[in-house]
Formats: C-alpha cells, structure tokens, sequence
C-alpha cells in the first residue's frame, strides 16, 4: 500500500462511510473513526453526550492536532511496520496537517455534492419529523471556509453526485495500488500444440508450486489426468490440475468456461475445495442435460465429439441473448453461489500484488473452432491469446507462452463409427510406436485412452507442418515434449538431459531448430521424476 492513512472527510450523506466501508472490506485494512481518535487523544472515556463538547473545546486548544495525538498514542501500541488505517471521518484542515506530521503518508479524500443532493440522502435514510431540523444543524456547523480549506488540501475531490459508489471508489482505489493495467508481466500460459492430450496435466502439476494463483478455461470434455504417488492418477476436468502440485494456490474458472456441474461438484467434494480457495466467473455457462443429449444424438457419430453438451451450451448462450430464456449462468446457480466472484477484479488485485497466474489452457490448438480442421474442432478457440479472452486476462501480463507437444500426436477415436475424428496426419498403430520404442505394446494401449471419452486414441508421426502452424498461432517462448519414452523406452528412467537416447537429443534439436524456441521441458515417464527442467527462468 502506498500510503499510511486513508482520511476522508465531507459532510453528511457525501458517501464517507460507503467508501470507508467498501475500502476496508476489499483491502483488508485496519478502520478508526473520528471519535475514537479524540477518545485516545483524552485518555479516557468521555460519555456520548460530553464527547462533541469536549471535541470542541479540544479543536480550540490544539487547532485540530488532537487527531494527530491519538493516532500517535494508537501507534505506540502497535510493531512496526504499520498497516494503512482508515480514518472515517475528519473535519477541518488541521486534523489533516497533525496527521501528516506524524511522519505518515496521508491520502486525503474529500467527497462533497450539492445540498438537494445531500438532504434527498439523509430523508431516504432517517425517519420521524425531527429530520429536516437536524440536517440543518448540521449544515449551519459545516462552514464555507472549511469546506472551502478542505477541498483545497485534498488530494482527491470527488462529487459525489455525479459520480456512483463504484466509480469514487474506482478513482481512490488507483491512487492506493500499484495500477493493474501497467504491472510487470505476471502470467504464464499452457497450452496444447496438437490436437489434445499432449500432456498438459503433467506439466501444470509440475509447475504449480510457482504460482499463486491456477485458472482454467474450457469445459469438462478435457481431461488433464495427474500422477500421484501412492495413490490412483486424478483426472481433472473442470479445476486447473495443479491443485495437487499446490494445494495453498487460489483456483479460478475463467468467465469463457463452460461447467458440468455433477463433474464440478464431483471435483470439489473430492478435493475438499472450501469457500475462499476457488474463484468461478458469475457469466461462466452451465450445461444442461439437454445440452449432452443433443450432442450424443448429432456429434458423437459424425466428428468424434466427446458429447459432454459444452458445444451446445456455448451455442445456447451465444443465440438466446434475451431475458428469460433458458440460459443458466454460474450466477444462476445456487449450489455455486459460495464460490461465485468476479474474475475480473480478482485478477486486479492479483496483478496490483505481483502474483504469479498460470492460464491452463484445454484440447488443442489444432481442435480450434476456427483455425483447426473443421468440421472436426471443437466448439471454442484453443490457441494462448483465446485462453487469455476466456480467463479475462490481457496479453500485455504475459511473461511466457508454454506450448506443449507431444512425439507422437493423437486424436480421440470413435469405437461406433470408426475414424470420424477429423486430420491427424499419417496414422500409425500403436504396434508402430511399440516396436520403434520398445515400450510395451499393452503399456501403449492402456495409456491411449481419452481421459473423458473412454475412447482408444488414434496415433500419427510428428507433424513438422502443423508445429510451425502451431507456432504461428501461440507465438510461444518455450517448448514442453511429452512422452519421450515413446522415442526410446530408456528415456523412462532419465533424469538429466544428457541421459535421454542420442534419438532423443537429435529429435529435442530439430525441435529447437524448426521452432525458434527452446525445448524447457521434457517428460519422460508418468511417474515422481517425469520432467527434465532445462529453463532459464
């Protein structure tokens, strides 16, 4: 916080205690009255009908630095360094100076409006006859001088009339935070190269202890499946899936996701997520049951689609923008309501305190609505900057790119209808990647499974075309490779660089060549030390 003391000051019905209320809640921040600094500055407890007299008689005797003794005698109970306080409200010029003679960094905030303003405020908040006669007692006590000398060493002047609550909280709240819009670089994006499960899960686990805060975009026909030890892998499909790899991080669902709420609660119940640890965007769609059950009848068959109803939903909230259709949002739902919270903020004060995001993108890039093979995509754009628009973040906090690629690409397969899954390149069997790698064929086969479908995986060789396609559409800063172990079963127990197969090093270097970019990560196996960590940052 940049300042020591936030003092507001203005007369009746201006708006202090509304901001000094919405101040303390969002900043967490210590609030003193007026009257209890003059009761420090006493040294005693003065009755409620002798304390504005004593004020009085204290402001003539001090010129106003009564305030400034009872902050001081405040301070003297507390341990360096201090917090901000608020101060709700001061009166008069020289309670202002007092404090900043303490050697504090004061913001002083005076609100004011017009008198109609200000009586059609106070009628709407008192009752009983006796209101128009005490709004103008008070008034004749408000001088012209001192509201003149006030406005004149305030540091914000506000009119209250013509600004509402969020906006004079708006302009006070950018003088106290480091602006959001001009922070460092703070957030790192993962995303999918190929057509999805490339793997993404693993990485994000393994990178989650740098973060302070996980998101998550997309819907539940993405699975991220996570190693744990001593335990079954866990398959997240609606939480970001480093929640494993750091369980004190804060999780958030982007505005642009799309929820299965059996799946969400699901999750949660299991993760024994509380209230205050995940975040969901209140415009964050939510699937009908009606939703799946179109897709299973129109998709599933004739693109491979994994059915879980996020297409039509997407597709509902998109065409019936008119009240009262049957659009249900997170706000909508009760069962959510604990967890409700807008994204937008959060990410404010994130960016405000320098925590580090990381963005966990889902499928991808080559599933994308728009840029991949349709009609066989999915119902969304997979690339970083779409991942971005979804969360409700900017490009301009981006510190780095992660794209994620596997050796051997994959798409989900349909068991009814055969290969209706769209482009994948020139298909191998899994008998192919056995021989070539000597990973057991029955290894092969029970890792290929889609992680939400159940479906058996088709496989293809690296696609050279389609990573420099990739490339052009997620401008990353580094390569993560998934599934060494499918270039040499060896690789499954390399722990440095230099122990991967010569093959591996000369894949890992065309890599590197053909991109432009450095191959940071590589995972060899789906075990405890999976990743080789070759980053610079």
């Amino acid at each position: 916080m940049k300042f020591g003391a936030i003092v507001i000051t203005g007369r009746l019905c201006s708006g202090k205690s509304t901001l000094a209320d919405r101040l303390a809640q969002t900043l967490d921040v210590e609030r003193i009255s007026a009257d209890e600094l003059l009761r420090l500055a006493l040294g005693k407890q003065p009755t409620a009908s002798s304390l504005q007299r004593q004020k009085r008689q204290l402001e003539e005797q001090t010129n106003g630095r009564w305030a400034k003794q009872g902050l001081a005698r405040h301070l003297v109970t507390l341990k360096p360094p201090f917090d901000v306080f608020i101060i709700d409200a001061l009166e008069t010029a020289g309670q202002i100076s007092g404090l900043r003679e303490l050697g504090l960094r004061v913001l002083h905030i005076h609100l004011h409006a017009p008198d109609d303003v200000l009586w059609a405020r106070f009628r709407a908040a008192t009752t009983g006859s006796q209101s128009r006669r005490a709004f103008d007692s008070h008034r004749r006590k408000w001088t012209q001088s001192q509201e003149e000398l006030l406005t004149k060493a305030a540091d914000i002047v506000i009119d209250t009339e013509r600004c509402s609550t969020s906006d004079v909280f708006a302009r006070v709240r950018a003088r106290l935070e480091p602006n959001p819009v001009t922070s460092a670089a703070c957030v790192d994006i993962l995303v999918g190269g190929q057509f999805g499960s490339e793997g993404k899960g693993n990485i994000a686990h393994y990178l989650a202890p740098e973060y302070d805060v996980l998101v998550r975009v997309g819907g539940p026909n993405a699975g991220h499946k996570v190693y744990r030890s001593n335990d079954k892998p866990y398959t997240f499909k609606q939480l970001p899936s480093g929640f494993l790899g750091n369980s004190q991080a804060m999780l958030v669902i982007g505005a642009g996701a799309v929820i299965g709420l059996d799946t969400l609660r699901k999750e949660i119940g299991e993760l024994q997520i509380e209230p205050g640890r995940l975040i969901i965007d209140p415009q964050a769609m939510v699937i009908d049951p009606r939703d799946k059950e179109w897709e299973e009848q129109t998709l599933a068959g004739a693109i491979g689609s994994t059915a879980q109803g996020i297409g039509m939903a997407t597709a509902r909230k998109i065409v019936n923008r008119v009240p009262n259709t049957n659009v249900r949002l997170a706000r909508d739902e009760p069962t959510l309501a604990r967890f409700v919270e807008d994204t937008i903020e959060y990410f404010a004060q994130c960016l405000s305190r320098g925590k580090r995001i990381m963005l966990e993108g889902t499928q991808g890039t080559l599933l994308s609505l728009h840029h991949g093979f349709y009609p066989h995509v999915t119902s969304r754009m997979t690339t970083a900057s779409a991942c971005l628009a979804e969360a409700g973040l900017t490009q301009r906090h981006v510190r780095r790119v992660v794209m994620v690629c596997r050796t051997y690409p994959i798409r989900v397969g349909d068991s009814k209808t055969g290969n209706t899954s769209g482009y994948i390149g020139k298909e191998l069997k899994f008998e192919d990647v056995a021989s070539r790698s000597r990973v057991p064929l029955d290894e092969i086969r029970t890792t290929e499974v889609g992680s939400v479908s159940g479906r058996t995986r088709r496989i293809a060789e690296f696609d050279w075309h389609l990573l420099r396609r990739s490339l052009l559409l997620n401008g990353p800063t580094d390569l993560a490779l998934t599934f060494a172990d499918y270039l040499g079963v060896e690789n499954q127990s390399a722990y440095r660089y230099e122990q991967l197969t010569s093959e591996t090093q000369r894949f890992i270097g065309e890599l590197e060549q053909v991109s432009g970019i450095p191959v940071s990560l590589i995972s060899t196996a789906f075990n405890e030390r999976n990743i080789i960590d070759r980053r610079m940052w």
